[in-house]
């Protein structure tokens, strides 16, 4: 990719995770650019007018384009690598997963996992403490889905790792910071070992950058 990769991220964030790791997947290097979201930074008027109108990170910048939404900016940067099959009707599974990812899976754990390790428990309001249950319920429900999946087969699809598999992995494999016991999904947890055990495996904290210089 010849274009200047700039990511505006939050690092704690598990969506900004999946676009590093999925960039050290494929062997792309990443500016960083980092907003504290609890100080409203994305909230600004520059980062609305420059960055991206709805506020939200982590945002790809691709030259002088930006792209946000984290699983659209992890398929970008995956295209053309064997991240993304050359099946047809895989192609269309993984994108099946990844919707289901942002829709079922990362609305529960993730927001949980912000709520009770970002935000606290006593800065929670009334709305947000009614819904402490029901997200963890179809939280509990997103796990066990994935178990059973997994419980017959290596990869959410096809026979190896794609970004389907990297989307999910992002909140899931710290879910128990969101206090799920993931202890409870055998099949989850050899999946996310098996991620974590792939040479191109990168921690939550860690940077893929490139230099401003380079």
């Amino acid at each position: 990719m010849s274009e200047r990769l700039i990511l505006h991220e939050y690092a704690a964030s598990g969506n900004c995770y999946k676009v590093r790791l999925t960039a050290a997947h494929v062997g792309v290097a990443l500016e960083l650019h980092e907003y504290d979201i609890m100080k409203g930074e994305t909230r600004t008027p520059e980062f609305l007018a420059e960055i991206d109108a709805n506020g939200r990170i982590p945002v790809l910048q691709i030259g002088d384009r930006f792209l946000p939404e984290s699983n659209a900016a992890c398929f970008y940067l995956a295209t053309g690598s064997p991240l993304i099959p050359s099946d047809r009707f895989d192609r269309a599974d993984m994108l099946r997963w990844m919707f289901w990812e942002q829709y079922h899976h990362e609305p529960n754990i993730a927001t949980l996992r912000f709520w009770l390790r970002h935000v606290g428990m006593d800065a929670l309001g009334e709305v947000r403490r009614l819904q402490l249950v029901p997200k963890r319920q179809a939280g509990i429900a997103a796990l066990e889905l994935m178990d059973r999946h997994l419980a017959r087969r290596n990869w959410f699809v096809g026979d190896h790792m794609t970004i389907a598999d990297i989307c999910l992995f992002a909140y899931t494999h710290v879910a128990d910071e969101a206090d799920f016991d993931l202890e409870l999904y055998p099949a989850v947890t050899h999946w996310i070992e098996r991620i974590m055990s792939d040479p191109r495996y990168i921690l939550f904290d860690s940077e893929l950058v490139l230099a401003l210089d380079a």
